[in-house]
């Protein structure tokens, strides 16, 4: 029979295997997008404009397991002074991409704001052979063709992205911001969340995670993951399936990480616990 523990181990790996497949599905994607924003190819300075989530998403990995190996896998016995010094050295690499991915969501939210009328289109049927493209959703993009023309929008104005052969109507377009500008919030939201984690891993570390600060530190988590929370429910109404599929796993891997810290000071205090009776019972008289 499997035990509770070795279930819980599987179920977080398990979790994280999955989030590390999104890194694949989000760099298909955001390639396919590559192809119309950049049809000359991606210039190296607009690398994190056009694969922001691709790079926040490897960041986020590495970050991870940053925090696996040190609330769970690591023991006190591990921490020489190469292994800490590789753990810093990630840890700042991770963070220094996550930043320029904050920086990238923010970029991007100009990039689809920046729209003109399509003079003289009216009805998209009337164009399926002018290599033009629909913007479905944020970041994905199809070509219009007689056969899925009258499917995108039936309406009689449309907006055209400046430098690229893509159009939306009014609708679409404010859905697009709408989402450019969520992506901004949880990207800046989770910056958050790694700096309360940070927080707490180094009170662990000197046993101080307790009383006044451990209230805090839960409460402050508690309104933001809610703003996580909303933003994955948002992404499931007007986004698409992997945004929302990404969302939540990252917030069950987070809140594994979370499990980890909890049991770390849990049996951190029983050591302490089981310390304290031996003293006691040292200093008993014989």
């Amino acid at each position: 029979m499997i035990s509770p523990h070795r279930l819980f181990t599987l179920f977080k790996y398990s979790v994280y295997a999955l989030v590390t497949l999104n890194f694949y599905l989000f760099f298909d994607e955001e390639w396919a997008a590559s192809l119309l924003q950049y049809p000359d190819g991606v210039p190296a300075g607009s690398l994190i404009e056009a694969y922001a989530a691709t790079i926040d998403t490897a960041a986020w990995l590495i970050l991870i397991l940053m925090f696996e190996l040190e609330t769970s896998v690591l023991s006190p016995a591990h921490y020489t002074r190469t292994v800490v010094w590789s753990l810093h050295l990630l840890r700042v690499f991770s963070y220094c991409f996550i930043v320029y991915a904050f920086y990238g969501y923010i970029v991007n939210v100009m990039v689809v704001s920046q729209v003109d009328v399509a003079a003289g289109i009216s009805n998209l049927c009337d164009i399926v052979s002018g290599n033009w493209s629909y913007a479905v959703i944020l970041d994905q993009y199809e070509l219009i063709t007689s056969e899925n023309c009258a499917s995108f929008s039936d309406a009689n104005r449309y907006y055209q992205y400046r430098g690229m052969q893509v159009l939306v109507d009014e609708t679409g377009y404010r859905d697009i911001l709408r989402l450019a500008w969520v992506d901004v919030i949880n990207s800046g939201v989770w910056l958050l969340v790694v700096l309360n984690l940070e927080i707490d891993v180094r009170l662990q570390e000197h046993g101080k995670l307790d009383g006044l600060v451990l209230r805090i530190s839960n409460i402050s988590k508690f309104f933001i993951y809610a703003v996580l929370f909303l933003a994955a429910v948002y992404w499931g109404i007007k986004g698409d399936f992997l945004d929302f599929w990404d969302a939540f796993l990252w917030l069950l891997a987070f809140v594994l990480i979370e499990l980890n810290v909890f049991n770390w000071r849990k049996e951190s205090r029983h050591e302490l616990e089981i310390a304290a009776l031996g003293d006691s019972g040292q200093a008993q008289p014989g």
